[in-house]
């Protein structure tokens, strides 16, 4: 056993993508428990296609990945709040017409910019590819977030469940807003390498989804959140390893069926357990 443990760690692509599978497994979980619970999931999804076109034209003018996305994701959630606050549109539809929007002007970029821009790396990911200078930024990432969470966090968790009575209170909910689209911008290009943007949104919901089944406090929901994002993304890798397999795709397959065998088995909320008359 511990040598089927030990013998990736003898490959240097194995070391960088276990590393910053750890980082990416505490991350998304502890960001998406926030989408969760204020009933924005899919808004991580949006976001991240939303980054498309701010990475093609990064790419064309030779500037780091990270300003582009990060002003192209920021972009799309405003417009998404604008056209909320401008007209009777709800936001499911609003978010539907940004992110297909945001998407096709990102292809149309590429094409037309003629850059070099990997589009199924994007996509899907590549986390066995990772470089140090990836680590370097993931880890910057996750600190800065984990650092603001924990400052915020009394004021997040006003903010999440009762946005009107924060404002009520005199809270600044569109600096709160705008760093909360930063936070899931920042953990969306933080991922990217790892799962690509057609699977991160599985990272980000998954594990916090799985922790929600299993209590009933958000700061619970977020540590054991990230316990078990580590754990998928882990065993993500390594069956990934062993079974030659895509990495991204593993992970979040991995994260499924233990979303499933948690519906099922949960103490708090399994389908199988619970007393009947609750069915």
């Amino acid at each position: 056993m511990l040598d089927w443990l030990l013998e990736p760690l003898s490959f240097e692509f194995m070391r960088h993508a276990i590393a910053i599978s750890i980082l990416i497994g505490i991350l998304c979980p502890i960001v998406g428990s926030y989408l969760i619970v204020q009933r924005m999931a899919l808004l991580g999804d949006v976001i991240a296609h939303c980054v498309l076109p701010g990475l093609s034209i990064s790419f064309f003018l030779g500037i780091d990945i990270l300003v582009g996305a990060f002003g192209s994701g920021i972009l799309g959630s405003f417009i998404i709040a604008w056209i909320r606050s401008q007209s009777r549109i709800k936001v499911d539809s609003a978010m539907a017409l940004t992110f297909s929007s945001f998407f096709a002007l990102g292809v149309t970029l590429i094409s037309v910019l003629k850059n070099k821009l990997d589009l199924d790396s994007f996509l899907f990911g590549d986390i066995l590819g990772v470089t140090p200078t990836d680590i370097q930024r993931t880890l910057a990432i996750a600190v800065l977030i984990l650092i603001a969470i924990r400052l915020f966090y009394k004021e997040l968790l006003f903010y999440t469940f009762d946005p009107t009575g924060a404002q009520a209170m005199g809270l600044p909910v569109n600096a709160i807003y705008l760093g909360f689209m930063a936070a899931i911008t920042l953990t969306i290009i933080a991922s990217m390498q790892a799962v690509g943007v057609i699977l991160v949104i599985a990272l980000l919901i998954g594990p916090a989804l799985t922790a929600y089944l299993m209590v009933k406090e958000l700061h619970h929901m977020m540590g054991i959140g990230a316990l078990i994002g580590v754990f998928v993304s882990l065993a993500g890798v390594y069956i990934s390893y062993y079974h030659n397999l895509p990495s991204g795709p593993a992970i979040v397959l991995v994260s499924c069926m233990l979303f499933l065998f948690v519906l099922l088995f949960s103490p708090l909320q399994g389908i199988l357990v619970r007393p009947s008359h609750n069915r």
